[in-house]
């Protein structure tokens, strides 16, 4: 999952003997089979529990976590699974507000059920950011702060003597309630990055901030209702303390909604798990929780059709069912209203289909479709970082190898002939189900004689004419200078590296020589 396309991450990677699996998605886009990732590519007879020696989830978004119940349940998985505290805590809300709106309401047959979830997350060994864990002998992650979401985690993993860091979703620039994100430079076997953004340069948050609050508050001004179809977690919680501020310091009194129930829980574990956010509301949290909002309250079905202005925070972001969708049949044929889409739409959801251009029709099914007299604006509020972002991440990182996963594949290609051009590091983009092969380095210490040194230095600065007298007494080779000698290995496993002249004496034995004649 998740090859040239955005939706259902699931990544496994192979190495030093052991099979991993990074995320385990469904893709928003698809109603069919496509939804869940193709698990039979992993095992034909269905034994994943031998096949996969772990499978580490970044974060809560469904398109990273929407298939586990399924994987584990269903598909019988009995391995380790591994995330961060937040997200063991978070996913399975998102999990249960996805099977509800999925089966009870729209009646759909079900792929999970809420038993399933729970024993799913019974599996799920929580971890610390920075803490390493070692799963067996062989393999061993760290996981280092993300941003993007409450909880999302970059993970570095080791097996054996290779090395891949997953990077799951990711922002590099903070924003009103996450850091940055945040990794040591670990020059890595290869590093898997997400590109949904691959070509895009952000405007500065400021900006789109500002925008936000005019075309909301001009809308609401003329007496009209502002929908904003959201993610129940992340940008939801962003968008909330901005208009809470705003409306605190314009003393508004025009109510702001928010789907109730999915969100009023999240907002509870948001306020417990401040240590995963910024400073500054760490700093302010002993005052006042920045997530106790004083102009925001929980939505009323009853409330759908009721008369004056007001903004309502709705599930889900893209308009695929559930309460949003519901809400924009009622509100869009009017025109004073207002239709605020703050982020990535797939292609073939209902949001996407209103991006595109100015549609007075959209079609939701082949059964149902929706007069749109309202007004539409697209404000990029995104919680992924940009081109620069991802540039910026493999600078820092400096890996031998890059795989894109997560993005639109003509974007993808300008990113990796960007990666490839300027930073000379070789890159591929794979479609689902291909298969990349990528050389890892097997670094360790060798102990060189001094001879092997100084022979060896002395040979290089010779042949490229520039001899250094005090190079030739230095006891360690310069970086870069190639060594030439015999490899030798001791009962006590340490290598050794002798020059061949000395081998005979090292060896204890005579030396030869051939003549020709």
């Amino acid at each position: 999952g998740a090859g040239q396309d955005v939706g259902k991450s699931c990544v496994i990677v192979s190495m030093g003997g052991k099979k991993i699996m990074f995320d385990c998605g469904m893709h928003m886009g698809y109603q069919d089979e496509r939804r869940f990732p193709d698990f039979s590519q992993i095992s034909k007879t269905g034994d994943f529990t031998h096949e996969i020696d772990c499978v580490i989830v970044t974060h809560f978004h469904l398109d990273h976590v929407g298939a586990l119940p399924y994987f584990t349940e269903v598909c019988g998985y009995e391995g380790p699974v591994y995330m961060t505290y937040p997200t063991k805590a978070l996913a399975p809300i998102m999990l249960e507000d996805y099977r509800k709106i999925m089966v009870d309401r729209r009646g759909e047959e079900e792929q999970f059920s809420t038993l399933h979830i729970q024993q799913c997350m019974k599996k799920v060994i929580a971890v610390d950011l920075r803490q390493t864990i070692r799963v067996s002998r062989d393999l061993a992650f760290r996981a280092y702060y993300a941003g993007h979401v409450l909880g999302a985690a970059m993970f570095y993993v080791k097996a054996g003597n290779s090395t891949v860091v997953y990077t799951g979703d990711y922002n590099m620039t903070p924003d009103r309630h996450l850091g940055a994100a945040q990794i040591d430079r670990l020059k890595p076997d290869l590093l898997i990055t997400e590109s949904t953004y691959a070509t895009t340069i952000r405007e500065s948050r400021l900006a789109k901030e500002a925008e936000f609050l005019n075309v909301v508050h001009t809308c609401v001004s003329k007496g009209g209702k502002v929908l904003i179809p959201i993610s129940a977690l992340g940008r939801a919680q962003e968008l909330c303390i901005l208009l809470d501020e705003y409306w605190e310091r314009m003393n508004l009194k025009v109510p702001i909604y928010f789907s109730a129930g999915l969100t009023m829980q999240s907002n509870a574990y948001y306020k417990l798990l401040i240590s995963w956010t910024n400073q500054r509301i760490k700093d302010t949290y002993v005052t006042r929780n920045a997530f106790d909002f004083k102009h925001v309250f929980p939505f009323d079905r009853t409330q759908l059709d009721g008369p004056g202005p007001c903004i309502l925070f709705a599930t889900p972001g893209m308009l695929t069912g559930g309460l949003s969708l519901e809400v924009l049949k009622h509100w869009a044929p009017v025109e004073q209203n207002l239709l605020i889409i703050p982020g990535f739409c797939l292609a073939g959801t209902v949001a996407q289909k209103l991006c595109s251009g100015k549609p007075t029709r959209v079609e939701v099914d082949k059964r149902t479709t929706i007069d749109v007299r309202c007004q539409i604006h697209l404000l990029a509020f995104s919680a992924h970082t940009d081109a620069k972002g991802i540039m910026d991440l493999v600078r820092q990182v400096e890996p031998h190898n890059v795989i894109l996963v997560h993005g639109e594949k003509l974007k993808m290609d300008v990113l990796k002939a960007r990666i490839n051009n300027e930073l000379g590091i070789p890159c591929h983009n794979p479609a689902n189900h291909d298969v990349v092969e990528v050389p890892s380095h097997c670094l360790f210490n060798v102990e060189a004689s001094k001879e092997l040194v100084s022979l060896s230095m002395s040979s290089y600065y010779s042949s490229t004419q520039s001899a250094m007298e005090d190079s030739m007494t230095s006891d360690r080779c310069k970086p870069g200078i190639p060594v030439e000698g015999i490899v030798l290995t001791t009962n006590s496993s340490k290598i050794k590296l002798v020059h061949p002249f000395e081998v005979p004496s090292v060896l204890g034995e005579p030396k030869h020589d051939i003549s020709f004649s």
